[in-house]
């Protein structure tokens, strides 16, 4: 591949396109597990609900129609060298599937700023090249990401993300702060306020009562600990294991993908071409569905930059204005006291709908904050230099 970005289309091959439809002839469904609290998805994703999907992953389901509609966001590719890991090709937009819905919200116009949107697809997802070697942490990550933007001639931008985009995001703004100028995020991990830290703002955490949002913030999170967070202990503990059942079994795959459409998103009426779109990116994917959940493991068990602990990125980043959007149906929903000491914080908002997946769910809540973020009267205007780069 040159060194220069080359426009790229998805072609999923027709040898791939039958091997899926071999195994999903021979796919075999399990028994359900009694529910007892009436909830049939409290044990996992039903298995009626596996039945139908597979059903009509096989017979009604037209990935062909699927994949033209992604083509017709421009992609690329291009080569990025990471240090002690090589040259990787690097596809964009990446979660296409999912900022699709962003896009055309992000034109411009007399009242509102335009965006050059990059939307990468990371390492071990969707077209990108996967990784293989041990160590490939959210450092690597971060370089990934920011040796793109540069690349693409963006010698300053801002970031905005969710999931492991809060991760990365933090993660660019503490190594890259020169570059990266601002960050908005809708998931948020942050800790209580300590006084030997940011005195007035542990005195406000410990004076002012919690609002209705955030105390049924409080029971989301303890639910999503309690009950949601078993994917996460096996992937950062045993990946190859999962990793075997998802790279063979498209019933695995579809079950394990469509839990959390369902668990975290905020009761959003996920169509069955949707749902099988996006498990769809996962099994044709560059690198297979396997090397998706290494993120988990190495976030967990290699060393962070400067040698500390991933856990410093809930810590406060300076030097990068930041914007935090609040959503009701999040896995993790904390105060907003808590929210303001991961960085000079410019903009808190508190939305009404939406869940972990909003840029899907609640696209015009992402913009909403964007643009008041990035007007002209808002706080982080021409932040970037030229008013060009986000």
């Amino acid at each position: 591949m040159a060194d220069q970005p080359e426009p790229y289309r998805i072609s999923i091959s027709d040898d791939s396109l039958k091997d899926l439809q071999q195994r999903l002839a021979l796919a075999k469904i399990p028994s359900q597990l009694e529910s007892s609290d009436g909830d049939p998805w409290s044990s996992g994703t039903p298995a009626n609900e596996v039945q139908r999907l597979i059903d009509y992953w096989k017979a009604g389901f037209d990935w062909r129609k699927a994949e033209a509609k992604l083509n017709e966001l421009p992609q690329y590719r291009t080569q990025i060298e990471v240090e002690g890991f090589g040259s990787l090709d690097i596809h964009w937009p990446g979660s296409f599937i999912e900022v699709s819905k962003l896009l055309p919200l992000l034109n411009g116009d007399e009242n509102n700023p335009a965006f050059h949107v990059v939307a990468p697809s990371l390492p071990n997802f969707g077209f990108s090249s996967g990784v293989t070697r041990r160590g490939f942490g959210l450092a690597q990550y971060a370089e990934v990401l920011h040796k793109l933007m540069v690349k693409l001639g963006y010698e300053q931008y801002v970031t905005q993300g969710g999931d492991w985009g809060f991760w990365i995001t933090r993660a660019i703004g503490f190594l890259y702060p020169e570059h990266c100028k601002a960050s908005h995020i809708n998931m948020v991990l942050a800790k209580p306020p300590r006084f030997t830290e940011n005195p007035w703002l542990a005195l406000q955490h410990s004076l002012l009562p919690y609002s209705e949002r955030e105390t049924k913030g409080f029971k989301r999170s303890a639910w999503f600990e309690r009950s949601g967070f078993g994917y996460n202990l096996l992937q950062s503990t045993k990946p190859q294991t999962i990793g075997a059942a998802l790279e063979d079994s498209p019933v695995a795959l579809v079950s394990w993908i469509y839990e959390k459409l369902h668990d975290w998103s905020d009761s959003y009426p996920w169509t069955d071409d949707e749902i099988l779109t996006w498990i769809s990116i996962y099994w044709f994917s560059t690198a297979g569905p396997a090397a998706s959940v290494r993120i988990y493991y190495e976030t967990m068990h290699t060393g962070w930059a400067q040698g500390g602990s991933y856990e410093r990125l809930v810590e406060y980043i300076p030097h990068v204005k930041l914007g935090i959007a609040h959503l009701p149906r999040e896995i993790s929903i904390v105060p907003l006291t808590w929210a303001a000491g991961l960085g000079p914080v410019v903009r808190q908002s508190e939305h009404a709908d939406g869940g972990h997946f909003a840029a899907w769910e609640v696209p015009e809540t992402i913009v909403q904050d964007l643009r008041a973020m990035f007007s002209e009267y808002g706080p982080c205007y021409q932040v970037v230099s030229g008013q060009g780069g986000y």
